[in-house]
């Protein structure tokens, strides 16, 4: 993956094998020279990102051909609660949507509306991690405006592609979208001033490396402002194994206590959790903030 060289020094390295570990992707990730590198195929991470991608591929294949998924957002999760309110997806952008094509919005899985909430100035650098259809990094690139830019990385080739039509269709040239891991960030450490996602956190079989990505990515002072999904402390074992309710964003969801240890760990301050949304018996959605220290 071409998108990988900027990072490619480390992709090697022990902690960040299980970031390039697909055969296809070895070549580019990876150094022949070094008998470290290989990183063994297959294992726990790399199943649910292929399972991950086959419905997220699924899901932006209906929406560019104007048809419905065969199950809500594709995923085993439905977009509405028992009572038919919609607790994922477009809907959520009501207020929100004349920022992106209707394409983008109708193809967002999301629990929130990340940039609500990210407090985005004109010049800013944003990266979205799992950008989807892209709705998230054209309303970010609306509001840092031409002086600014909007970064979505995203490991779906469909979902890269319906994102890159929606930029063309909207005329931002303030945008690009890049693919990646969002365990293994392409891009410079200290690269960015806001990092944020919506609802893509817990898809990663990582997730603590994923925070310490984001924190590298992030300069001095910069901001990290996610929707995604809590667990409630006592999700049952059941709930948390399923793969097909991990790609519908609730099995592989953190509880409250653990992202504020993995953002933490990960040098992030001035945590800020606030519950939006209950999505499932077990589940609620909620905005997630925190902040890079400043420089002393």
């Amino acid at each position: 993956m071409a998108e990988l060289e900027l990072h490619a020094a480390s992709c090697c390295t022990p902690e960040e094998q299980s970031g390039c570990c697909e055969a296809s992707e070895k070549e580019d990730c990876c150094s022949s020279a070094s008998s470290e590198c290989g990183c063994t195929a297959g294992g726990e991470t790399s199943e649910i990102r292929e399972q991950v991608r086959e419905r997220y591929a699924a899901a932006a294949r209906a929406v560019a051909g104007a048809q419905e998924p065969a199950s809500g957002c594709g995923c085993a999760v439905e977009l509405t609660d028992e009572g038919g309110q919609e607790v994922f997806g477009g809907a959520l952008y009501a207020e929100h949507g004349g920022e992106a094509p209707a394409t983008a919005v109708a193809a967002s899985l999301g629990c929130g509306v990340p940039t609500a909430v990210a407090a985005l100035s004109q010049g800013e650098t944003v990266l979205d991690l799992g950008s989807g259809a892209g709705a998230d990094v054209l309303i970010s690139a609306r509001r840092v405006g031409p002086s600014g830019h909007a970064i979505g990385l995203d490991m779906t080739d469909e979902m890269l592609d319906l994102a890159r039509a929606n930029a063309a269709r909207a005329g931002l040239e303030n945008v690009e979208f890049r693919k990646g891991y969002i365990e293994a960030i392409p891009l410079p450490d200290a690269s960015v001033d806001v990092v944020i996602s919506n609802c893509v956190l817990n898809l990663s079989g990582d997730k603590p490396k994923v925070l310490r990505e984001a924190a590298r990515v992030l300069r001095q002072g910069g901001r990290f402002a996610i929707s995604d999904v809590i667990a409630d402390e006592d999700m049952d074992a059941a709930t948390r194994a399923d793969m097909q309710r991990w790609t519908g964003c609730i099995a592989g969801a953190l509880t409250r206590r653990e992202f504020e240890r993995s953002l933490a760990a990960a040098g992030l301050v001035d945590i800020d959790i606030r519950e939006t949304h209950r999505v499932h018996e077990h589940a609620v959605a909620a905005i997630i903030r925190a902040r890079k220290p400043a420089a002393a």
